[in-house]
């Protein structure tokens, strides 16, 4: 694409004159630039790509855009903002792909991961190619992909998408984090269905109150446009039992579709009864029952259900389908997430690092645990300190041996984190097992027949984050080993 042409999409203010040249891709790393490409300076955290921008050029960067002059060889486009103008260029410079997909975007404290995979297989089981972008991976079709983010940056969104369409995929389902919003990685993105899952305390590190927290979330569903296209209607599936969704359904002009248990909801749940080996719950919808048996454990886990129903049938698949693909759903890897190597007591792994979803599961725990519940949890490093208090209270109110370990510290030092979760739950009982393969062997140990460990904070993750250092760790086989050992 000849650069004039791509530019045309930043409507500049005083059009470009320069050397129109070929661009043959996009990039904003200057180690990945290619003879032919665009590269895009933008000022990180750490990090700031103009310093690379030299580099870039001799990488062979045929072009550079920058928020300031650079004495460079190669036309340089000067924009007030770098990240919002990479937004545009890369939506322009794929084909806007998501103008060809049916795109269904998940966001909330919790829930997120669950909910987007088990829309992706209603559609899956319809017999469409799907893609799915998260926490995980990201899946186009067949082929699985690591990820870096929860959100990846607008540039490597769009060329996602773009592979998408050339590889046939017609419905993606992706997560969208509160971060991605506020820092306009989503800005291009033609979502047909948005959905909000919960609001509770997270990420306070970046948002600093739960109001800016809220307000970044609502720009999911504020983006859904303004306008009302009957052969491409807009729908915000809200949740009927959070506040928050009050906010949201004031920010969006789309058709609001709600879901609950609690309140008057389009979609709502009855006759919940829960179980070690599943949930039974009904649908209420239309004035008819529809009755699910799901594998799943908990009432987090009816939320995601009823949020899956309502995000695919306004997509057009039936409820008969849905309800289908939903009572096969076996679980995610790392969601409540059995671990069994012959012991007779119970070990679940499960992603809850907030204290919602802490909460959340061992309140389901509680409905079918007979003897003692061990919880294994730590809080991650660099991220929000005010809610390691809360953390530590309810492992203690909840699990009768509560043992408090490191998550990934990070930059920050293990044991000051853990006296900060202390701090919260003075004159209570537990123990504090810095090293998280010693405080997981401890449960382990301690286990007798009946009793539930609980392993909570890290779930799907192959990996623990120790100052600069990545280490392999996987609680799930952590676990298994502890239990091999002990037998």
């Amino acid at each position: 694409m000849k650069l004039s042409k791509l530019l045309e999409h930043l409507h500049l203010l005083i059009p470009y004159s320069g050397e129109d040249v070929e661009i043959t891709s996009i990039d904003n790393d200057n180690r990945k630039v290619q003879n032919g490409s665009l590269f895009i300076c933008i000022k990180g955290y750490t990090v700031d790509g103009h310093d690379f921008a030299e580099s870039a050029v001799q990488n062979g960067a045929r072009a550079v855009l920058s928020e300031r002059p650079l004495q460079l060889e190669v036309p340089v486009i000067i924009v007030k903002d770098t990240v919002r103008a990479m937004a545009v260029l890369a939506d322009a410079f794929y084909g806007h792909p998501t103008k060809a997909l049916r795109l269904i975007g998940i966001t909330g404290t919790n829930g997120k991961t669950t909910t987007s995979h088990m829309i992706e297989k209603i559609f899956a089981d319809k017999g469409e190619r799907t893609g799915l972008i998260g926490t995980m991976y990201t899946k186009i079709a067949d082929k699985t992909i690591d990820t870096k983010n929860t959100t990846p940056e607008s540039l490597t969104l769009q060329k996602t998408f773009n592979q998408m369409v050339q590889d046939g995929v017609e419905t993606a389902v992706m997560e969208v984090s509160s971060h991605a919003l506020d820092l306009g990685r989503v800005h291009g993105c033609d979502f047909d269905v948005a959905v909000f899952t919960n609001l509770t305390q997270d990420h306070l590190d970046y948002h600093k109150t739960m109001e800016e927290y809220k307000r970044a979330k609502s720009l999911l569903f504020a983006q859904l446009g303004n306008t009302y296209d009957q052969t491409r209607p807009k729908f915000a599936v809200l949740n009927a039992d959070d506040p928050a969704s009050e906010m949201f359904m004031r920010s969006t002009a789309a058709h609001v579709i709600t879901y609950g248990i609690d309140h008057p909801s389009d979609f709502r749940a009855e006759n919940i009864e829960i179980t070690a080996a599943g949930t039974k719950f009904d649908i209420v919808f239309g004035n008819k029952k529809y009755p699910m048996a799901i594998q799943l454990i908990g009432k987090f886990s009816v939320y995601n259900i009823l949020a899956s129903t309502a995000a695919a049938y306004v997509s057009g698949i039936d409820l008969p389908s849905i309800i289908h693909s939903l009572e096969a759903i076996e679980g995610v890897a790392g969601r409540f997430e059995l671990v069994n190597a012959g012991q007779d007591f119970t070990v679940i792994v499960d992603y809850a690092h907030t204290p919602d979803s802490l909460e959340n599961v061992l309140k389901t725990v509680q409905q079918f645990a007979r003897k003692r519940v061990f919880v294994v949890v730590g809080c991650g490093g660099d991220r929000d300190r005010t809610k390691r208090p809360i953390m530590a209270q309810i492992a203690c109110r909840y699990a009768t041996d509560p043992i408090f370990t490191s998550d990934n510290p990070r930059s920050e030092d293990p044991i000051a984190i853990l006296k900060e979760m202390e701090e919260g739950v003075q004159g209570s009982t537990y123990l504090t097992i810095p090293n998280r393969k010693e405080a997981i062997k401890t449960a382990v140990n301690q286990a007798s027949s009946g009793d539930v460990i609980l392993i909570a904070g890290k779930g799907h993750e192959t990996y623990q984050i120790i100052g600069d250092v990545i280490h392999d760790f996987d609680d799930r086989q952590v676990a298994r080993e502890a239990i091999k050992e002990r037998s």
